[in-house]
């Protein structure tokens, strides 16, 4: 394709490919994201809370001129596939999560997917995971932490958790190690951790792999260490209902140079080459090369070594995520302190379970989690409602005890030991939001309409 000038192609433009703009350029472009600060200050909504009439959300995006302006940037480079941005939000992702490798996906979902398949690729020997081996995981969650187990042919086990933390225990896992099983897959739950430091001592002992999914969790504290760095593998989110976003997004990050390669690929539509966008021969030997049945000096390029997909993203939304890098312990302390608002407020409310962070950790609470006693002269359902009416948002803690999902009613899984608090939280648990675009306001209306309901329905 002949458009006049070189960088521009399949994989957009950059300023790093059409060389320095003229200052014609330079200045049009100041004027342009000057003009997008000053539209953002005009147009951004109200902020006066209205008890009743103005939304508290369970989660969402928080977005300033920043990150507005990091996308309009993008977009007059015509970044519009992954490149220069991705590289360099992946650089600093992996170093500040203390990571070696970090891969940008297009979902945290798609992140879960690439770091359990990657573990049954023949590049790891006998250690690879093959069908019909099992991965013990939490029975309460989201099901993409669950369905890349089923996706590739292998067998969850699930254990139970704890009420008030939400999280599996060292002992339940343990005691669910069988002859067959190779691997752990958990989540942190809604932000706190679970106790990953045994956890991970544990898939030592029994030689097991340990992915991490952290989509939930990005920058809480384990025994002062970073979630998201005690695992084989982990994962994170982008979407906006996490504490960072862009968009849509997700990353796997590892310490391993091998696994960081396989996800690569895998991520990559399966391909051999591992040259950046833009490039076309690193390895030197693009067109003197053996692979398969190919005739010698098949382009490298167009090798594909294992059966892969395409789950990259764009540097529009890595230019997003890099702007909102930079808020991510701001966004931690917002949220921490929402959550401890929330909880010293209804701390002696009768007939809620509330929740407790996992001993020795410092959650960045992805959201707060009340149980509903089974006792209680009310039920999950008529706060809700009543939450709900006063235009509180409510969110169960998302699929409940996922043994019991129509997905998974007809797949092939062993549960170990019973699953009592699984099903209470699929039966009595729900959750309110925490996320920074929350002011203290809210929170005190959110404690004081649980207190009326409570109050209201007696003991």
């Amino acid at each position: 394709m002949s458009v006049g000038r070189e960088g521009v192609g399949r994989e957009g433009v950059g300023r790093e490919g059409v060389g320095q703009e003229n200052e014609r350029g330079g200045e049009l472009r100041e004027r342009i994201l000057q003009t997008v600060r000053e539209h953002f200050r005009e147009t951004r909504p109200p902020g006066e809370f209205v008890p009743g009439v103005t939304p508290i959300l369970s989660s969402g995006a928080v977005l300033d001129e920043d990150d507005q302006v990091a996308l309009i940037e993008a977009a007059l480079d015509l970044r519009i596939a992954a490149g220069p941005y991705t590289l360099r939000f992946e650089q600093r992702f992996a170093r500040l999560l203390k990571r070696r490798k970090a891969h940008v996906t297009n979902s945290g979902s798609s992140a879960n997917l690439l770091a359990l398949t990657a573990l049954t690729q023949r590049e790891l020997g006998e250690a690879r995971l093959r069908p019909g081996d099992e991965v013990i995981t939490a029975a309460p969650g989201f099901p993409t932490t669950v369905s890349p187990i089923l996706q590739n042919g292998l067998v969850p086990v699930f254990v139970d958790v704890e009420l008030g933390t939400y999280n599996t225990t060292a002992d339940l896992v343990a005691a669910a190690v069988g002859p067959r099983t190779r691997a752990i897959m958990i989540a942190h739950a809604i932000g706190n951790p679970f106790p990953a430091a045994e956890i991970a001592a544990l898939a030592k002992e029994h030689g097991l792999w340990l992915v991490e999914d952290n989509c939930d969790a990005v920058g809480s504290l384990h025994h002062g260490r970073l979630t998201g760095t005690f695992g084989d593998l982990a994962t994170v989110s982008f979407y906006p209902a996490h504490h960072l976003t862009m968009g849509e997004g997700g990353c796997v990050l590892t310490d391993s140079p091998k696994l960081a390669r396989i996800v690569e690929s895998l991520r990559d539509w399966g391909r051999d080459c591992w040259c950046e966008p833009g490039e076309s021969n690193t390895c030197k030997k693009r067109f003197d090369q053996q692979f398969g049945r190919l005739p010698h000096g098949y382009d490298h390029k167009y090798t594909f070594s294992r059966v892969g997909y395409n789950l990259k993203n764009t540097d529009l939304q890595a230019a997003l995520g890099g702007s909102q890098l930079a808020k991510l312990e701001e966004f931690g302390r917002a949220r921490r302190r929402n959550w401890q608002r929330m909880r010293d407020g209804l701390d002696g409310v009768p007939h809620l379970i509330l929740p407790t962070p996992t001993e020795g950790s410092d959650p960045s609470w992805f959201g707060f989690v009340l149980t509903v006693d089974p006792d209680a002269p009310f039920g999950r359902h008529e706060l809700i409602a009543f939450l709900e009416d006063r235009r509180i948002a409510t969110r169960l803690l998302f699929g409940g005890n996922l043994e019991r999902q129509p997905a998974y009613l007809d797949q092939r899984f062993r549960v170990s030991g019973d699953l009592t608090n699984s099903d209470i939280i699929t039966e009595r648990t729900f959750w309110t939001g925490v996320y920074p675009g929350i002011t203290p306001e809210m929170i005190d209306y959110v404690v004081s309409s649980i207190k009326e309901f409570v109050a209201a329905h007696g003991s």
